[in-house]
């Protein structure tokens, strides 16, 4: 049986052999690791003791932690996760004094939160108090025009194709004061909008 760890080695020793143009054969005589043994890591069905390992890492020329540092990254490289949400689809959440509705909602632990939100609060007043979560957020305006507000800048006018990234702990509003406009927010983290 394979395990995560031997597959995400491989994975990395394949990526940085590839990265420096190395056939399979010319690995097995810079690192005197037989090309079978390779192959079977590279396909994580073998794992590696701790001299070829070594061996390794010196012809690759990276050391144990940068082996372990490009394991972390092909391990989040080849998540392959997808979520479709059709239009009308996912559940209600807020922002504020607006709502939308929640994309990828049936992703769990997801590094961001997106949200198809409608605009309809005209004033500050109606908008309520700032919505403030952990993290950053990123604003695109796809239809109308909004004001993006917030406790450090004075209010941001924007239209159809504008966007914004900020800090979303500073607390931020957006409001249409003519009529209701469309705003993907994307927040990271998963848990940014309210239910």
């Amino acid at each position: 049986m394979r395990s995560r760890m031997s597959d995400r080695t491989g994975a990395a020793i394949r990526k940085l052999r590839l990265a420096r143009g190395w056939s399979l054969a010319i690995l097995s005589e810079q690192s005197g690791v037989p090309i079978s043994t390779l192959s079977r890591v590279e396909l994580g069905q073998n794992a590696l003791n701790y001299d070829k390992l070594v061996r390794l890492c010196r012809a690759l020329d990276v050391d144990l932690e940068g082996l372990v540092t490009r394991e972390a990254e092909t391990a989040v490289a080849a998540s392959g996760r997808r979520s479709v949400t059709r239009m009308g689809d996912g559940p209600a959440a807020r922002a504020g004094g607006n709502t939308g509705r929640r994309a990828a909602s049936d992703l769990l632990s997801k590094g961001l939160s997106p949200l198809l939100l409608d605009v309809t609060a005209r004033t500050i007043d109606a908008h309520g108090p700032l919505a403030v979560h952990e993290g950053e957020a990123y604003a695109f305006v796809i239809a109308g025009e909004v004001e993006f507000h917030s406790h450090l800048y004075t209010p941001l006018p924007m239209t159809r194709g504008d966007s914004v990234y900020f800090d979303a702990t500073s607390g931020y509003a957006l409001i249409a004061p003519d009529q209701p406009a469309t705003v993907l927010l994307i927040a990271s983290g998963e848990t940014a909008f309210g239910r």
